[in-house]
């Protein structure tokens, strides 16, 4: 019966068929997964290796100096008598050592 039914025109499935969707897999996983989840695991090595004293740019552009660190918040002094408190994650990255006192 099975025969009869590829005799009747249908085609045998073939293997470029079958192997595409899993190509298109291994090729999104390189490009668009594996970069971003990369990207995160350095976000949070950074995060984790914040300690008083430095001088970090938060994702909101605003500039200063971490006073206090808890588990999850940062005190950031950003003028003589001004500080903030915000979230450890919204900070985008370490400044070198004597990077506010340049910035005008």
């Amino acid at each position: 019966m099975i025969e009869s039914a590829y005799a009747a025109g249908q085609q045998e499935p073939s293997m470029i068929g079958f192997l595409l969707p899993i190509f298109i897999l291994v090729l999104m996983y390189f490009i668009l997964i594996r970069p971003q989840s990369k990207k995160l695991k350095e976000h949070k090595k950074m995060v984790a290796s914040l300690k008083v004293g430095d001088e970090i740019a938060t994702s909101g552009g605003i500039y200063g100096k971490i006073t206090k660190l808890t588990e999850s918040y940062a005190m950031l002094k950003i003028s003589n008598n001004t500080e903030i408190k915000l979230q450890r994650n919204s900070i985008n990255q370490i400044l070198p050592k004597n990077t506010l006192d340049n910035v005008k």
